[in-house]
């Protein structure tokens, strides 16, 4: 076995283990980000979990900002922002599954890299737009009426955490550029990450207010629909 990989299993097992002692992340989300980190890391290499990282350490970070002031909304994250295995998967599965489909189709890595960096700029984007939004958003409305709307309510946005979502795609976007070159793929990283949170307020404002679907799963598809977009301007 490579010397590299073995560093690279050892750093995971301690990133989980970190990750649950500092109350980041419950058991089996500790245990299911280990998993997700490899599989990524077999398919994108050091810029994936990179990627991976950098949205982790943002996420979590974002999460307990001013947690205080979250809690007297009734807009903080349960468990204290300790993320389960369902949020660790909606986050991270789509990326995930990108990295296993590399083994399956190599002569399309470049391109799946590409969409694993779409996704966590999505991931990211949504993260700190909702958290960070709350804290420093003026006026708040809903996604599809346009109308004043209860902060911290599923598909209620605000232009600050607007801007802080891009903020945030784009530094999964300068991550990508870092490894892989400079390219107009870093505006499309961003373009991606704005796409899918997007798409995460509009089904937050729909689906997910009537409880037709739950968080987990418009997290997901707002990972899917920034891995997607960049799979559309790739190929067209």
């Amino acid at each position: 076995m490579p010397i590299a990989d073995i560093i690279i299993y050892l750093f995971l097992l301690t990133g989980a283990t970190l990750s649950y002692t500092k109350n980041k992340l419950t058991l089996t989300g500790a245990i299911t980000g280990a998993l997700v980190g490899l599989f990524i890391y077999k398919g994108a290499g050091y810029s994936g979990l990179v990627m991976l990282a950098m949205f982790f350490i943002a996420g979590s970070w974002a999460t307990g900002w001013q947690i205080n002031k979250k809690t007297a909304i009734g807009a903080a994250e349960e468990n204290k922002g300790r993320r389960t295995a369902g949020q660790v998967l909606a986050n991270g599965g789509v990326a995930a599954l990108l990295g296993a489909a590399t083994r399956l189709f190599p002569e399309n890595t470049v391109v799946i890299k590409l969409m694993i960096a779409g996704s966590f700029a999505a991931a990211t984007a949504d993260t700190l737009s909702s958290e960070l939004g709350m804290v420093y958003g003026r006026r708040f409305f809903n996604i599809l009426t346009f109308k004043k709307d209860q902060r911290g309510l599923d598909g209620v946005v605000s232009l600050e955490g607007t801007l802080v979502g891009l903020v945030g795609a784009a530094l999964i976007a300068l991550v990508y550029t870092l490894f892989l070159g400079w390219s107009i793929s870093f505006f499309w990283i961003i373009i991606a990450g704005f796409a899918g949170n997007l798409a995460d307020s509009i089904l937050g404002a729909s689906l997910e207010r009537k409880g037709w679907i739950g968080n987990n799963v418009v997290n997901f598809l707002n990972t899917a629909v920034g891995a997607g977009v960049c799979w559309v301007v790739i190929n067209f």
